[in-house]
């Protein structure tokens, strides 16, 4: 059984996923990263190249592959549940955990972040995290098992309170 960690940028799926792989002993599995092994390139040059639903193509083939993982913690890029068949695969050997932040955390973690390319072009920072959550939302919240608010906790309170779930479970 997996550990999928699902959630918008920046409310702490990568810092999370590696402190779980260490406490618990499991293999990290970054899919951005899988992504960019698939296709020899960086996501910004794959939007750039190919087009944000080339990317999204790759990711579900990426999560198919996940999905066959056993004993492994997943950080999923935060437009995994874009594709209802993405949560399918990853449910298949997975519980998955939403961790969710408020658009005020989610800004100030990652407004100096270059690593995505914009979402909705033409569009604040701001305008572009309250638009695209507003509509991730109902998709993060129907994929989720469980919910972990990341506001007012470090990335170890968050894995720690996964840790406590996954042991009980």
């Amino acid at each position: 059984m997996n550990i999928v960690l699902i959630g918008y940028r920046g409310t702490g799926k990568s810092a999370v996923g590696k402190i779980l792989a260490d406490q618990l002993n499991m293999k990290l599995v970054n899919m951005d990263a899988e992504i960019e092994k698939l296709m020899g390139l960086s996501i910004p040059k794959i939007v750039e190249k190919y087009g944000w639903y080339r990317f999204r193509d790759a990711e579900s083939e990426v999560a198919e592959k996940v999905s066959e993982l056993d004993n492994v913690v997943v950080d999923t890029g935060g437009g995994v549940i874009e594709r209802p068949e993405n949560i399918d695969s990853l449910k298949k050997n997975g519980i998955i955990f939403w961790l969710h932040a408020s658009v005020d955390v989610i800004m100030s973690r990652i407004e100096s972040t270059t690593e995505r390319p914009a979402l909705t072009p033409g569009k604040t920072f701001t305008e572009e995290i309250s638009e695209v959550l507003q509509k991730r939302t109902p998709k993060y919240q129907k994929s989720a098992l469980h919910k972990i608010e990341t506001d007012q906790k470090t990335p170890l309170q968050v894995a720690e309170k996964i840790v406590k779930i996954w042991n009980n479970s």
